[in-house]
């Protein structure tokens, strides 16, 4: 209610600009959220989503770390929800943690201290089917061509694995046109979900991001010879309100610790 107040003296000279610019900046700073100054801001995207829940919650238990606010969104895409949209519209985020050629473009845009990125994790495709539903075999390229094939619907998401699968693995195994016509890419709902309602008879995404969806099972990855390995990063948000409580979170991330939860969680904690 104050901003129209604010831009309607600017036009009156007998106030100087400089002061009502601040004191405008006072008012819009007053309906920043409260959490915002007393915990960590961190953002996951969907791949490390159930380790960073848990890790989350242990890492604030810790003497005296801040509490993590956890808050999601995908590491690319078009949705408002997608970190690099989040970031543009200026949104108070200490850590961010995702894709890491997401992550990767994000420092260049000068977003990310570089300096602080650690990988965390490996991340696996694998596919999907209705709970109760054949599982197809996919042990090798053949096979996974066949189940792309016989499946009536098909869906893959718009992150790192769908990307994959888009605009390269259907085109490696010959069967874009096939499978296009029958498929969908899935924006930020993962394709588990889709998978359990029955919206498609099989589907693909990061095994960390499947695994805990109720209502599917797990056919397997792709074999090695198609599988599109997908590293997880950490990094500071610069401007972060807590760079050194966020430095010190991502070394937790990172640490042997935490390795059991992120195992847990269907990725492969990084080796250096």
């Amino acid at each position: 209610m104050f901003l129209p107040f604010f831009c309607a003296r600017l036009a009156r000279p007998m106030i100087p600009r400089a002061l009502i610019a601040a004191a405008a900046l006072s008012a819009i700073a007053a309906t920043t959220p409260t959490w915002a100054a007393d915990a960590l801001v961190a953002v996951s995207s969907g791949g490390f989503a159930e380790a960073f829940k848990t890790l989350a919650h242990d890492y604030a238990a810790r003497p005296s770390a801040l509490p993590v606010a956890t808050q999601f969104g995908p590491s690319m895409g078009n949705t408002s929800q997608a970190i690099p949209a989040r970031l543009a519209r200026g949104e108070s985020i200490d850590v961010v943690i995702m894709v890491g050629s997401a992550l990767d473009q994000l420092i260049a845009d000068g977003v990310v201290d570089s300096s602080t990125k650690v990988v965390l994790a490996d991340s696996y495709i694998a596919c999907a089917v209705p709970a109760g539903d054949p599982q197809p075999d996919l042990s090798t390229p053949e096979a996974v061509r066949t189940a792309f094939l016989n499946a009536p619907s098909v869906a893959w998401s718009d992150s790192a694995s769908g990307e994959y699968i888009q605009h390269e693995l259907l085109a490696r195994l010959g069967i874009e046109a096939q499978v296009k016509a029958k498929g969908r890419q899935i924006p930020a709902t993962p394709v588990g979900e889709i998978v359990a309602q029955r919206q498609a008879a099989f589907g693909c995404q990061q095994r960390s991001e499947l695994q805990p969806v109720k209502g599917i099972d797990i056919a397997g990855e792709l074999p090695e010879a198609l599988q599109k390995i997908t590293p997880y990063a950490a990094a500071v948000v610069k401007g972060s309100a807590h760079p050194e409580q966020a430095r010190a979170f991502i070394q937790f991330l990172a640490s042997r610790d935490s390795a059991k939860a992120v195992a847990r969680s269907g990725l492969h904690p990084h080796q250096p």
